[in-house]
């Protein structure tokens, strides 16, 4: 790619908008000082002078890319629907417009209809509906890099929440029998109900005996005033049904159909809960395991004529000599005839999965401006990073106070207890989310540079990565890079991941366009 200094402007023949629309936004109130809605508007109101844009609309946004349905974005999107003449829509950077790929379709949509461009001024480039493949590809992996911080940040608060389970924490409300407490130091607990928990021992022991319906245990449970804390209706007769069916009161808990030991004290036997279970006849169904052989494409691949899951099977022949070999066939139907089953060889799959990997390698002449457009990338999410750390401490001060001015309002007789503690359990809640946020923060930097680093491992040498890797690695790199994985008899049908599905093609390209200096300078007389 040939490089602009700081001289030059770039003319793009292809482009046709003459009017613009400003979009500045930020994700919170909280403006930092160099990347407010005000210094958005005038970086773009210069760009839009410099490439003589008219601007018909100035679009002030404050909302997440991430969350939500972007009421104010779908605005802007219906303003440019509305107009007659193609719109540039100009913004900062490709993150100020989406940190994910669900707006990827309506926005391509509507640059394939001609509609609008997409000007991205710090990063330089615009996208419009002659763009070749390798500025698509900028911009999807702008997007990608946006989203991967998003996601860091999810994740390790997912990892958060594992921890907890991992140490036998229950990570919701108590169910009746237990009460949830905060310690003196804010984190949550739970603890027997001394109230509650005798009637619902008693509730297991009478339905144990067989005697009596579920209807009849609601009833009773009824007549004994057994209610949830805070509650004022009876329970229903479904509530008792999933109460006589959780493991929480016998010393486990299940999470997403998963059953984990929990520290909390168990107010019945696991045979007294057991023998619930047989009266209720067949509630429980064994889950099901796998074989202890893996295969590639286990759970991958779905067959394209019936859409059922694609199995694969490991047939062994023994020869006279003592020597053994073995192969491993798909399970898949006819695409002419859907009632019969096919047989395909693995390694023939694997082979039509290895072209793939082989057409993602980039040449050397687009790779190093690839690399130093995604390092420049790499500074702006750490910055976004660094931003939204800075907003969760603000917050976590401001809850601190708040419970400081709530203890100062009990002691002043101004609050009672019972709002006081319902308040502060509130707000110690809130504090405990933005510390599992905070606590994810701090890794999910490491969390990104493994996607940086992926990315460019796969664009340098995809094909030598793949071949060289174990099962559960090409497992792994399938699901990054595939979407969709079916098989048609023997041909494999896919769809890609972006932005892979753009370094597919970029195989013949040869040259990138050049891009625009971040800050052209007139020409010298």
């Amino acid at each position: 790619m040939r490089r602009m200094n700081s001289t030059q402007i770039v003319d793009f023949p292809a482009l046709q908008a003459r009017k613009a629309v400003i979009l500045a936004r930020v994700s919170s109130k909280e403006q930092e000082e160099g990347y407010s809605i005000d210094a958005q508007k005038h970086r773009l109101e210069t760009y839009c002078a410099r490439r003589g844009l008219e601007i018909i609309e100035t679009f002030s946004i404050v909302e997440s890319s991430t969350s939500g349905d972007r009421k104010q974005f779908m605005a802007l999107v219906k303003f440019v629907k509305s107009q007659k003449q193609p719109v540039a829509i100009v913004a900062d950077k490709v993150d100020r417009v989406q940190r994910s790929f669900k707006e990827y379709p309506l926005l391509d949509a509507l640059i394939q209809q001609g509609k609008i461009e997409l000007h991205f001024n710090t990063e330089n480039y615009v996208i419009h509906k002659d763009s070749a493949s390798q500025e698509r590809l900028m911009w999807s992996m702008g997007v990608i890099m946006a989203q991967s911080y998003i996601d860091s940040m999810r994740d390790n608060v997912k990892r958060s929440i594992e921890q907890k389970i991992r140490l036998g924490e229950w990570i919701g409300r108590a169910p009746i029998g237990y009460l949830n407490i905060k310690s003196e130091r804010g984190r949550g607990d739970i603890i027997v109900d001394d109230e509650r928990a005798p009637l619902v021992v008693k509730l297991f022991e009478t339905y144990a005996t067989g005697a009596h319906t579920l209807s009849e245990m609601t009833t009773m449970a009824k007549n004994w005033g057994l209610k949830a804390v805070n509650v004022k209706n009876p329970p229903t007769r479904s509530y008792i049904h999933a109460l006589l069916q959780n493991p929480f009161y016998y010393g486990f808990m299940k999470i997403k159909g998963q059953i984990y030991e929990h520290r909390y004290e168990p107010l019945i036997s696991k045979d007294l809960f057991d023998e619930c279970q047989a009266v209720m006849k067949g509630w429980h169904k064994k889950p099901f395991k796998y074989a202890g052989k893996e295969y590639v494409f286990r759970g991958l691949l779905t067959c394209a004529t019936t859409g059922r899951t694609v199995t694969a099977d490991t047939k062994k022949r023994v020869y006279k000599s003592g020597k053994t070999a073995e192969w491993t066939y798909l399970r898949c139907w006819k695409p002419d005839n859907p009632k019969k089953i096919q047989w395909v060889r693995e390694e023939k799959v694997l082979e039509q999965i290895e072209d793939v990997f082989r057409g993602l390698g980039i040449a050397p002449e687009i790779m190093e401006d690839l690399r130093e457009y995604l390092r420049d990338t790499e500074k702006s999410e750490r910055s976004f990073l660094r931003r939204q750390v800075g907003e969760w401490q603000k917050e976590y001060t401001l809850c601190q106070n708040r419970l400081d001015k709530l203890m100062d309002l009990l002691l002043d007789g101004t609050v009672e207890r019972k709002d006081f503690e319902a308040k502060k359990t509130q707000i110690r809640q809130r504090q405990q989310t933005l510390e599992n946020s905070l606590k994810g923060a701090r890794s999910a930097d490491d969390a990104f540079k493994d996607a940086f680093l992926a990315l460019l491992n796969l664009a340098v040498e995809s094909y030598d990565l793949f071949a060289n890797s174990t099962i559960e690695q090409k497992r792994q790199l399938i699901n990054f890079v595939f979407a969709n994985l079916e098989l048609k008899g023997p041909r494999l049908c896919y769809t890609l991941k972006k932005p892979f599905d753009q370094m597919l093609n970029l195989t013949d390209c040869k040259l990138w366009r050049a891009r625009e200096d971040s800050n052209p300078q007139p020409p010298d007389p």
